[in-house]
């Protein structure tokens, strides 16, 4: 039987015996999302050869997956490049020339992205009747203005008292209340609708952080997540194409697809398994069984490895971090990974024939009289429908189809996702025919919608500051393993990488993209002699 021992000489340096002989160190890169492809391409570009990405499903690109239907592409994952000033993102898409068909209505500047900046948002009561547009603009006014404050607390330092709870939702809902209640030029009708609005909008605002609840995110903390300047922008032809020109530079030998992780063995941690298995790779070289680390995949091959950069989602780590590592995480990392939340957003598309919709409705937003003194925004089961907040119309149609885009998001997504596509489109055709007052909506030709939350290689769309959690629990969860101060063996085992793990840019594709970029240079540094 062949031994799996670590060879006596390996703890001595930094570096391991056969890093020392000049040897291209062998560098894993788990994920080939955003993140991955990022962190493999720069590193190819520097000069490492020895470099493997492990891809757990049967294609590449991670949380984006565009879907090409008739001529339209429909994004299930990533639809935005958010701002435009010094975004990697936004630069490969404009150097590649994947904006050239993008329309003018297509860079929208607002907080909330729409798919088409012109035209109105319709906000619709559930008793099939438009709210005044007046009505809705003074209270998105206060609402914005609210918002502008939810930032404040972060970016000067302000104290959060504790009727707050420390709660984006809870601060929201408790100061914008009180606000339209003591407006004495409003008629108690129409507090009442704007009442009913602030869980509207907190609903949109819960699909744009991935939460449950806006109740559940960081007021402390919310300030921190840093906008870039300049507008949003839709790629026509799939954000996809970001993922392919990625990978355009790394060969197809470096794309292990189907090949889902068991275990990360690392610290020199070798065990009996690995022993085992050992065995049945009789050709491992005699130096490889003495890695600093193993990556133990499902179909039983063991693969060392110097480095390995691991990019799977919080939701994965919140799952699976105790199996997935062996020895375990340390306790500071296991604390970061509980505290920081990721949840669900989905989409639901819907075709038409015929649009039902007006000419200058880019969208319809759902407002539920009901819950004008709601506190919550948990419903049972069977319930699940009033947590979608709108559809947002696709622009242009000469391009999409007369399609809507439904967004829902937390326990109701993961319960959506569970039901079939039948039952989906019917609830939502009712829902419009509720909403519009019209009950001769037809049911939709066609239903496309996504499943980020059950699905095991994500659970869950992207992170956000929970409540209890800081930008600190961020710069803990990137932190590489072994820390460097506690141990003499090969730093920077195992390397942490995407979006959850950028403080400034957690939840956008440029937050994956430069948290790839990131740990890559941390490799091209260590070794910049050997590149030379």
């Amino acid at each position: 039987m062949q031994s799996c021992e670590i060879s006596a000489d390996s703890t001595d340096d930094p570096l391991s015996s056969g890093l020392r002989r000049k040897r291209q160190p062998r560098i894993v890169v788990i994920g080939a999302g955003l993140a991955g492809l990022s962190a493999a391409k720069a590193l190819l570009e520097s000069g490492f050869t020895d470099v493997t990405i492990l891809e757990a499903t049967d294609r590449i690109g991670g949380r984006v997956q565009s879907v090409k239907l008739g001529h339209a592409t429909f994004e299930l994952g990533a639809t935005w490049i958010h701002g435009s000033h010094g975004n990697p993102v936004y630069h490969l898409a404009e150097d590649n020339g994947l904006l050239e068909e993008t329309t003018d209505g297509e860079r929208s500047v607002g907080r909330i992205s729409l798919y088409s900046k012109n035209g109105v948002a319709y906000h619709l009561t559930n008793n099939g009747q438009r709210i005044p547009k007046d009505v809705v603009e003074e209270f998105s006014d206060l609402y914005n203005e609210v918002y502008n404050l939810t930032q404040e607390f972060f970016q000067r330092g302000k104290p959060v008292n504790a009727e707050s709870q420390n709660s984006v939702g809870v601060f929201t809902r408790d100061v914008v209340r009180k606000r339209i209640k003591a407006d004495p030029d409003d008629t108690e009708a129409v507090k009442k609708l704007k009442l009913a609005m602030i869980q509207q909008y907190l609903k949109v605002e819960s699909c744009e952080s991935s939460s449950h609840s806006m109740d559940e995110v960081s007021l402390s903390e919310f300030g921190e997540w840093t906008e870039i300047p300049g507008a949003h922008h839709i790629i026509p032809c799939g954000f996809i194409k970001i993922v392919e020109i990625l990978a355009r530079s790394i060969p197809e030998s470096v794309i292990q697809l189907r090949k889902p992780v068991k275990c990360i063995h690392w610290n020199q941690s070798v065990s009996k398994e690995i022993e085992r298995v050992a065995d049945h790779n009789s050709d491992l070289p005699e130096e490889d069984k003495g890695s600093d680390v193993f990556i133990e995949c499902e179909d039983c091959e063991f693969i060392p490895a110097d480095h390995v950069i691991v990019t799977v989602s919080l939701g994965v780590l919140k799952k699976r971090h105790e199996s997935l590592f062996h020895p375990r995480l340390p306790e500071e990392k296991v604390m970061a990974i509980e505290k920081l939340g990721i949840n669900t957003t989905d989409k639901i598309f819907l075709e038409f024939e015929e649009p039902f919709w007006s000419s200058e409705c880019n969208s319809i937003q759902f407002v539920w009289e009901d819950e004008a003194e709601s506190e919550s925004l948990t419903y049972p089961e069977e319930l699940w429908y009033k947590k979608i907040c709108s559809f947002d119309v696709l622009y242009p149609p000469e391009r999409y189809g007369h399609v809507l885009s439904g967004w829902i998001c937390g326990e109701e997504a993961l319960i959506m996702e569970k039901c079939d596509d039948e039952t989906v489109a019917e609830t939502c055709t009712e829902m419009l025919r509720k909403f519009t007052g019209n009950p001769n909506i037809p049911k939709p030709r066609r239903i496309l919608r996504s499943s980020w939350g059950s699905n095991p290689n994500f659970r869950g769309s992207y992170s956000y500051t929970q409540v209890g959690s800081s930008g600190a629990d961020v710069e803990k969860l990137a932190k590489p393993l072994p820390y460097a101060e506690s141990s003499k063996t090969t730093p920077m085992q195992v390397m942490f990488s995407g979006e959850a793990t950028h403080r400034k840019y957690y939840s956008t594709t440029h937050g994956a993209v430069l948290s790839g970029q990131r740990e890559a240079a941390h490799l091209i540094e260590m070794y910049q002699d050997l590149l030379q």
